[in-house]
């Protein structure tokens, strides 16, 4: 399945013949030996245990494909991937290649990323979806290639539930009204414990996962195209905050989340109808709770009722980069063409044993996957790929700071810790003092 095609095979030695021409210590420890053979270092987190064993199959059989490149891979545990990753990069040491999530705005800026332009194929460059180009390159520079991307706000529900409450199983609600009105309906059916929804709870949840929801309700995201002010004291962002402050008076949703937003626990021991996180959730249900693949729906999540965008979704994703430093970003460059942008079929055991919850960068990649015969036994496979992520919106390449002001805005007025205008004016007092420290205005995009 892992064979190199002739391009590949040369663009493998081309890299080893340069990378014997730079021997030394690369930026993250690797060197070229005495007979030739250049070693690059790659990390990548901890996700779940497929994906983990498809990282070690590819680096394996990137490995025994050639012998001109050794690639020695390291697993990260997400909670201490941020403290490592800085220390590295401090020390002049980071990995040649490495996982990145989120926009990579703030790491070119920053001068972390090499440019991919001259260390992978124009061929295989140009063959990132539309869809992924915003957080793969800036301009005409790439400096990353998506292995995935995934819809962060993507509603399941419990088909055994709604049927009890008397709803139709096979239909999710389209707008928040609907979603409202069901929850009114389901409520009376649960036993203790079991609430209505699980949706996100707290500032940094809300911070990335509702940047779909806020283009929603309002039509835009929280700051001006201009990034010279804020622009979340409007309509749609009251509404939007006043919707999960709905959900929480009502006690539609727990006061203490059950589970955290990105895993599927709660809704897999029964005690949500509905649940709110990303389409990599699937995955687990499939894993852990497999009894529940059947009576589980899935759609795209409620708009607002006067929704001004055609999505309330954003496309999170994980990104291969090459280091600024590294000393080999030749080899690098080859070992990431190989592994995520030659063969598909390099990629359609990922894809296969995550569940078909995460959507391709590659049309012939796609066009892999859903050629597999374990795609007819995935519905929910189409649901992701053509109902939700075409209309997603691109994860915002403003600062994190300015998505955690609105994430901490969302949460207090949800609790009532705050009123609406009272948590809007903090708000927009904490993003002010962002656009003034970056010099935002010089940083916006120009389109």
């Amino acid at each position: 399945m892992h064979k190199r095609n002739s391009r590949l095979a040369l663009a493998v030695l081309a890299a080893a013949t340069v990378g014997v021409m730079v021997a030394g210590c690369s930026a993250g420890g690797g060197d070229t030996t005495e007979d030739g053979v250049t070693t690059i270092q790659f990390w990548h987190r901890t996700f779940t245990p497929v994906e983990n064993e498809w990282y070690a199959d590819i680096v394996k059989d990137f490995n025994e494909s050639q012998d001109e490149i050794k690639v020695v891979a390291t697993e990260v545990p997400g909670d201490a991937w941020d403290q490592k990753m800085k220390a590295a990069q401090a020390a002049g040491k980071a990995p040649d290649v490495y996982t990145h999530p989120g926009s990579i705005q703030d790491a070119v800026n920053a001068g972390q990323l090499h440019e991919l332009n001259g260390i992978v194929s124009d061929e295989a460059l140009g063959e990132i979806i539309d869809s992924a180009l915003p957080v793969s390159a800036i301009d005409d520079t790439y400096y990353a290639y998506p292995l995935l991307l995934e819809p962060q706000a993507v509603l399941f529900w419990n088909k055994e539930m709604l049927s009890a409450a008397g709803l139709d199983p096979e239909v999710g609600p389209a707008t928040w009204s609907e979603l409202l009105d069901m929850c009114a309906q389901i409520q009376p059916t649960l036993a203790e414990g079991q609430y209505c929804i699980s949706p996100a709870t707290d500032a940094v949840t809300f911070a990335w996962s509702s940047v779909g929801q806020q283009f929603n309700f309002s039509g835009h995201t929280a700051l001006t195209s201009d990034w010279t002010a804020p622009d979340i004291d409007n309509a749609g962002y009251r509404e939007l905050m006043a919707s999960y402050q709905t959900l929480w008076n009502e006690d539609y949703m727990p006061k203490q989340a059950l589970a955290a937003y990105v895993e599927g626990k709660d809704f897999g021991e029964e005690k949500v109808a509905f649940k709110v996180s990303g389409s990599w959730m699937m995955s687990e249900i499939g894993s852990d709770f497999p009894d529940l693949l059947g009576s589980t729906g899935i759609g795209a999540f409620p708009d607002a009722d006067s929704a001004e965008g055609d999505t309330a979704t954003t496309l999170g994703n994980f990104k291969w980069v090459v280091d600024a430093k590294s000393k080999n970003a030749e080899a690098a460059g080859a070992f990431l063409e190989w592994a995520i942008a030659g063969d598909a079929e390099n990629l359609v055991p990922f894809f296969v044993d995550t569940q078909f919850t995460k959507v391709p960068v590659r049309e012939s990649v796609q066009e892999a996957v859903a050629a597999d015969p374990a795609a007819s036994e995935a519905p929910w496979s189409g649901i992701i790929v053509n109902d939700i992520a075409p209309t997603a919106i691109p994860e915002p390449t403003y600062p994190w700071d300015v998505s955690l002001a609105v994430g901490t805005a969302m949460e207090s007025v949800m609790k009532g810790a705050a009123s609406v205008d009272d948590a809007i004016k903090t708000a927009e007092d904490a993003i002010n003092t962002v656009i003034q420290r970056d010099d935002l205005p010089s940083k916006a995009p120009k389109s």
